[in-house]
């Protein structure tokens, strides 16, 4: 059944593929990236008629279909892996851990595919088990972008809610000084969703680090605070 899936799935994607979309989808990334061609609400719709034939499937079984989705090395299989290993999230277990982190290394090699992966699927799974959090503040030592990267997106959803804040600021620390701009915009987004509910925390947390702080990350983190704010946090 699995083999039959993933070939209709892909039937679907390349008979709905438009070139003009698949030209300029890479527009908006460095890397090179595999597209069929779609938007993404027209890949969902695609996904989400598929789930409803699989998805009484055991657990074990879907991630499998899930990990031929995301070896394909498409966007939008990536997108469709995505949406189904989050529609199980209410039957995550501690081992779930170790394939979500799999999948994180071995397969993801671009922004998009790192958002939606772990704002969702890793950042569900970090709710569920906060002990987890851990594990992503190891990842901010890795040499693999999409793993530091990863290591703050997961907790942007958890962040708006106002949860993790101390997590959000260790992870911050260790990424402070990060070169790649990508990881620099990750970190700050996810000081940027704290601020929310935290905002004189982290009003003093960029303050305390401004001078050294890219200013990449910056421009990120105060981009929802009132403008004296971001005035004091700007100068120099």
């Amino acid at each position: 059944m699995k083999n039959d899936v993933i070939v209709l799935i892909r039937q679907e994607l390349r008979k709905n593929a438009i070139s003009k979309i698949k030209e300029s989808s890479q527009w908006f990334f460095k890397e090179q990236v595999k597209f069929y061609g779609l938007r993404n609400p027209d890949a969902r719709k695609i996904g989400r008629k598929y789930w409803k034939i699989i998805k009484d499937n055991k657990k074990k079984d879907i991630f499998s279909f899930c990990e031929k989705l995301w070896q394909s090395g498409f966007m939008e299989e990536s997108l469709i892996a995505c949406d189904w290993s989050y529609s199980l999230r209410k039957d995550y277990d501690l081992k779930d851990f170790i394939v979500f982190e799999k999948w994180l290394k071995l397969y993801i090699n671009n922004w998009a595919a790192c958002d939606t992966f772990c704002n969702h699927t890793i950042g569900a799974f970090i709710e569920k088990y906060p002990k987890y959090v851990t594990h992503l503040k190891k990842w901010t030592k890795s040499k693999n972008r999409w793993v530091r990267r990863g290591s703050a997106v997961s907790l942007i959803i958890p962040a708006k809610k106002g949860k993790f804040l101390k997590e959000v600021f260790e992870i911050a620390d260790s990424l402070l000084l990060d070169k790649e701009d990508l990881v620099q915009k990750g970190y700050g987004w996810l000081l940027k969703v704290s601020s929310e509910e935290n905002e004189k925390k982290v009003f003093d947390y960029v303050m305390k680090n401004k001078e050294k702080m890219p200013r990449t990350a910056l421009r990120y983190a105060i981009e929802k605070m009132p403008k004296d704010l971001k005035k004091k946090a700007m100068a120099r």
